[in-house]
């Protein structure tokens, strides 16, 4: 049987499969620590947190461009 690949529905593995730690795997998706925790233990994802995961997922951009869209919209505040 072929092993299924991480998906949003599971933040947890796709965190784990990406080899971070929860603080270094949600800042990227400017989510708190502790936030992710709580999504990994179950709380459903926000809906469009869940679509920029899956856009990074499917490959829709790289890391880099992830850090400078989060960085474009924590200096908007």
């Amino acid at each position: 049987m072929a092993k299924k690949s991480p998906t949003v529905h599971n933040p947890s593995e796709l965190r784990k499969a990406s080899g971070m730690n929860q603080t270094e795997f949600w800042k990227r998706f400017g989510v708190t620590q502790s936030a992710g925790s709580r999504y990994e233990s179950g709380r459903s994802l926000p809906r469009p947190l869940k679509l920029l995961m899956q856009a990074q997922i499917d490959g829709a951009f790289d890391e880099a461009t992830l850090a400078r869209l989060l960085k474009k919209v924590t200096s908007a505040k």
